[in-house]
């Protein structure tokens, strides 16, 4: 086990060296991650690993893929997309044309489950999704729109749950194992690196969708995340978080209104 005075060694060296800051991270995820790839690659004393990260960078960016990796489904919460399909999407579907960031996609479950959404309320011809994440791994992964097969039966229920109604294997081609999407979603997906610890916003946009990552962040950070969100949140956008997340520390209270049970809000002025 690290113990929380290397785990702060570590995170000033990584800031030194790299100039990469996990020091917003809350500790106790932040341990866990660290702990993890630490005993996966066989370790025995910190500071082995320590001069590793330090003058080994192909070492040092697994690291961080390994840290910064977040866990996700497609329709992952079936009742939030429930709510999505039938009271979110025709407000936005009377705008001319729709942008929406999915800020931390990882590895693009939850991206492609949206265009699925856009494509069935016939949106997607004039939406555009953003989706970008900090891991270049996992981006280059969401590109490609392959996801395991073996997972396609859960994703399936997943979809049903949420109010899907197509046939859910005509979305996807199996081969070998693996199910590549259509490319017509693909088409309207737009992946980017992009740190919400140090990055500015890019657009405005109608939607927001940031789930189950400021769990992984400090109240200083979520507060500054969530207002980069509401700087890059149109008037009457919505913004959807995670099932233990909340802005109701970080913004003014009469700006926003809560939509429904699901963690959605929207901007009211």
């Amino acid at each position: 086990m690290i113990e929380d005075i290397e785990l702060e060694t570590l995170i000033n060296d990584v800031y030194e060296y790299y100039g990469f800051d996990f020091g917003s991270y809350s500790r106790a995820s932040l341990k866990r991650r660290v702990n993890r790839i630490f005993h996966l690659d066989g370790f025995t004393h910190f500071h082995e690993f320590l001069s590793r990260v330090r003058y080994d960078p192909e070492y040092y960016k697994r690291m961080v893929d390994e840290i910064t990796v977040n866990v996700t489904e497609m329709f992952r919460d079936p009742a939030f997309y429930r709510v999505l399909r039938n009271e979110i999407l025709p407000l936005l579907g009377t705008k001319p044309f729709i942008r929406l960031w999915h800020a931390g996609c990882s590895t693009g479950e939850e991206v492609y489950s949206m265009a699925i959404m856009l494509k069935e309320a016939g949106l997607l011809h004039k939406s555009i999704i953003y989706a970008t994440d900090i891991n270049a791994t996992v981006l280059e992964t969401a590109k490609k729109g392959i996801f395991p097969l073996r997972m396609m039966k859960e994703y399936s229920e997943n979809y049903r749950d949420a109010g899907g109604l197509e046939d859910f294997s005509s979305y996807y081609i199996a081969n070998y194992g693996i199910a590549k999407f259509n490319e017509e979603l693909g088409e309207k997906m737009v992946f980017s690196q992009h740190n919400l610890v140090s990055d500015t916003s890019f657009n405005e946009f109608d939607m927001i969708l940031c789930r189950n990552v400021l769990i992984y962040f400090d109240n200083d950070l979520q507060k500054r995340v969530i207002n980069l969100f509401d700087e890059s949140l149109a008037v009457l956008g919505f913004l959807a978080l995670g099932t233990k997340e909340t802005i109701k520390y970080s913004i003014s209270p009469t700006k926003y209104k809560q939509f429904e049970k699901e963690k959605i809000w929207r901007k009211v002025k």
